[in-house]
């Protein structure tokens, strides 16, 4: 998964002017108290990023 799909993602289930937002606030347990925007200038790996916001999100499992 590349960062533009992770956003592209992000913005379907939140939307486009609240998926900035949310990523930058929001901390996650499954990224090791990072916020989306954190984990990514981390290098955490993007799919990681992406399963722990839908884990967050509540996402269901066929658009993960």
């Amino acid at each position: 998964m590349r960062e533009t799909e992770l956003w592209s993602n992000l913005r379907a289930v939140l939307g486009a002017g609240y998926a900035p937002i949310w990523a930058d606030s929001v901390v996650h347990a499954g990224l090791g108290g990072r916020t989306v925007t954190q984990a990514l200038a981390d290098g955490l790996p993007v799919r990681g990023i992406w399963l722990a916001a839908c884990a967050n999100l509540e996402v269901p499992e066929h658009l993960r």
